[in-house]
């Protein structure tokens, strides 16, 4: 015998197992959903992926070598540039060193006709003469030096002189 509460409890065990099912196959769907979600997200990633390596890749690839092709142009650049700078920097300080050497001498020289003009009357002639002497010397020296080239040539030329004449004593015999 069945009651009314025996069958009244199956039905409401049968309606919650029921509703248990709905609601779980409720969540199956929204989980089913999901992941044809994470699939489609993954699929454009996929995609994205494929491009870049059929297309994308290869555009990086010619953007690279260009850059590449920049920085050594650039390196060279800078490489002349900096030699350009480097002569330029040694020939201005030769520049300044000719020009500081000359100035040093002018200001020798200033000093030396200051210091020349406080000394005594002896002292400027004695000066004066030593200064007339040197080039007395010079002209000396150059004179010299002519007279020994004069000489030595004088010597080759009596060489020359004497051995023709003992070649001709030598014809004689």
């Amino acid at each position: 015998v069945v009651t009314r509460d025996d069958v009244e409890e199956s039905l409401k065990a049968i309606f919650q197992y029921m509703r248990d099912k709905e609601q779980l196959f409720k969540d199956l769907r929204s989980q089913i959903e999901e992941i044809q979600q994470r699939i489609s997200i993954k699929k454009h990633e996929r995609d994205y992926w494929l491009e870049y390596k059929n297309v994308g890749s290869k555009i990086h690839a010619n953007k690279i070598n260009s850059l590449e092709k920049d920085i050594k142009e650039v390196k060279d650049q800078l490489q002349r540039t900096t030699e350009y700078y480097r002569d330029a920097l040694n020939a201005v300080k030769e520049e300044n060193e000719s020009l500081f050497d000359r100035h040093v001498k002018l200001l020798s020289e200033e000093a030396l006709k200051s210091a020349v003009r406080y000394l005594d009357k002896n002292c400027r002639r004695e000066i004066q003469e030593n200064e007339w002497l040197k080039e007395e010397v010079k002209i000396y020296q150059k004179e010299v030096s002519d007279l020994k080239a004069c000489v030595q040539l004088l010597e080759e030329e009596n060489t020359s002189l004497v051995a023709k004449l003992i070649d001709i004593k030598l014809q004689n015999l």
